[in-house]
């Protein structure tokens, strides 16, 4: 059996080379962690198991999402004027 680490990394390698997206793999552990808790028990290790898996790549969305820059008005501003007083840079 695979460990949590094992099957978190596979399922963001999966996610980074478009097998499969992030949110996929999300939802396919959800109905692992349910036919696991069904088969287990509530109670059982294996159950918990699976749920810990489901949160660590719900935990590995959210830090994806966050990674990702917003850019501010000024940002989108400045990469169609560079020339534009506002958006030199000087060096003192």
């Amino acid at each position: 059996m695979q460990t949590n680490l094992e099957v978190v990394q596979a399922a963001v390698a999966a996610a980074q080379n478009g097998t499969k997206t992030l949110q996929q793999a999300i939802l396919e552990a959800i109905n692992e962690a349910r036919s696991t808790c069904d088969r287990n028990g509530s109670d059982s290790t294996n159950c918990a198991v699976a749920w810990e898996v489901v949160e660590e790549l719900q935990a590995e969305k959210a830090h994806q999402q966050q990674a990702k820059k917003r850019k501010t008005f000024l940002e989108s501003y400045c990469e169609q004027h560079p020339e534009a007083i506002e958006c030199l840079i000087y060096d003192v």
